[in-house]
């Protein structure tokens, strides 16, 4: 029987649930054990693994929560799950087009506009194949410089096949154009097009 343990405190959400994720994808455990150390986090991971046809019980451990999930051998919860990953397949591939016009998500406070952003880039991925391409323009050029937070993560999108393009207009505006650190310089034009282009398109 194989037993995975997963130590996930201090992870922004979604990490968590994106490691458990990895790891049944990865390895497919008879048991994974894993430990948050927030209310949410529990509830994400548990309603997570239950869809994926695992029984899950919580434990205390201090102040953290230890998430336990065992395989279930309920045929129906099987059938279902197996049904599920073949509604997936069935879906029509989309070029999704991803819109970036600053380098924080919302009003109100910077600090938190920029922690939201660094999650909604991380969890970018889940997308899979659907995710075409990344525009970013005015502020949102900032993200592709070499000292952002973010750049490891766009850098690794691009490598994986989405395509990344950075206003050149933007760019000069701000006297960044010779820290970009990932994505294409682009126009208007080559914006446009994209919008023409896309199936879906997602501003932030």
């Amino acid at each position: 029987m194989s037993d995975i343990s997963l130590d996930c405190q201090g992870l922004p959400c979604p990490q968590p649930v994106l490691k458990a994720k990895e790891a049944l994808e990865n390895q497919a455990p008879d048991r994974l054990t894993v430990t948050v150390d927030n209310e949410a986090a529990k509830e994400n991971v548990s309603r997570f693994l239950t869809v994926q046809g695992y029984k899950v019980t919580t434990e205390m451990s201090g102040s953290d929560f230890v998430v336990i999930a065992c395989k279930s051998t309920d045929d129906e919860c099987e059938a279902c799950k197996v049904m599920s990953s073949q509604e997936i397949e069935d879906l029509d591939s989309q070029n999704v087009l991803i819109f970036i016009a600053s380098d924080v998500i919302g009003t109100g406070d910077d600090e938190l506009g920029s922690s939201l952003m660094f999650n909604f880039l991380s969890t970018l991925k889940e997308l899979g194949n659907d995710l075409w391409r990344i525009v970013m323009v005015n502020g949102g050029v900032k993200l592709a410089i070499e000292d952002s937070r973010c750049l490891e993560i766009l850098q690794d999108l691009e490598k994986n096949g989405v395509s990344i393009l950075v206003c050149g207009t933007c760019l000069e505006f701000f006297g960044l154009t010779a820290q970009k650190g990932v994505g294409d310089v682009t126009n208007m034009l080559d914006i446009v097009t994209s919008f023409q282009l896309a199936t879906k398109t997602i501003r932030v």
